[in-house]
């Protein structure tokens, strides 16, 4: 009888204190199953946080690089409209240059409306 009452015992977590101590184990493997799950969570995070990071920084030297382009661009611009101006105050023979310059850039728009609507019809 004796060894019956063994056995239950250590089946059980041994009487009412090993039952105790049985649940306590339980809870203490659960509190750790989560705590690694929980620890898991948090490097993938962290992952995507320095991922997240990088990328900002890539996207910020972009746009550096961007708004310098932009500046010699408005240089640029501002040049060939300074020639522009000079060019339509400087008289008559001027000004039949620029008819046909502006008529060689209107016929350059419709040819490249007409490729441009070619080529997305196939």
């Amino acid at each position: 009888m004796a060894d019956s009452w063994d056995r239950g015992t250590r089946r059980n977590g041994g009487g009412s204190w090993g039952g105790a101590a049985g649940t306590e184990d339980m809870l203490e493997a659960e509190n750790n199953r989560l705590q690694d799950g929980l620890a898991s969570k948090v490097t993938q995070i962290k992952m995507l946080a320095m991922d997240i990071d990088s990328e900002a920084k890539e996207q910020n030297r972009y746009m550096d690089g961007m708004g310098s382009d932009f500046d010699s661009n408005v240089g640029l611009l501002g040049g060939t409209i300074k020639r522009f101006d000079t060019m339509l105050s400087s008289g008559r023979g001027n000004r039949k240059m620029m008819c046909y310059l502006i008529g060689v850039i209107i016929l350059i728009f419709f040819v490249a409306y007409f490729l441009i609507g070619r080529v997305t019809r196939h």
